[in-house]
């Protein structure tokens, strides 16, 4: 099932997201959105596991996802988003950061830990969007950002 509705809104799953942007193993940094409201805000979902490449140099006495590619996810939720609000036609078009600004690294995120990316609109003009976003395990904020995306044709 590609997408669906509960009592908070849509759910996308990871075929649905992998339509929507252009990211692919080893850089699709989001597998599921929990709950998606267009035009205003989104909950991704990062399930971090010891399988993935970087961890076998960052670090491999104590395994902690990058800070950067926490971002990424950020960005990668935001991307839903906007695809979501824009419709089919923006499906498959590159979203490239602008800025990054206000980013806090709370608590260190490793193997076995889910990232909810809770990303929140604040506003857009033209084909440029500024996202605030928040990532949490187990409700326990690990990071936080704000940042500026542009949406552009292949």
């Amino acid at each position: 099932m590609d997408t669906s509705v509960n009592d908070q809104g849509k759910v996308i799953d990871i075929n649905r997201i992998i339509a929507m942007i252009p990211h692919r193993y080893p850089f699709l940094m989001v597998d599921r959105v929990v709950k998606v409201v267009p035009n205003e805000s989104a909950v991704g979902i990062k399930n971090v596991t010891i399988n993935e490449p970087f961890f076998q140099g960052h670090f491999p006495s104590r395994p902690v996802f990058p800070g950067v590619l926490i971002v990424e996810s950020m960005a990668q939720t935001a991307a839903v988003l906007v695809v979501e609000t824009l419709g089919p036609s923006a499906e498959g078009k590159l979203v490239y950061f602008m800025s990054v600004e206000n980013c806090r690294f709370r608590k260190p995120v490793g193997p076995g830990d889910q990232l909810h990316i809770h990303v929140f609109k604040e506003r857009s003009r033209g084909n440029v969007w500024k996202f605030r976003a928040e990532a949490k395990v187990d409700d326990i904020l690990v990071a936080e950002a704000t940042y500026a995306a542009m949406i552009l044709d292949q």
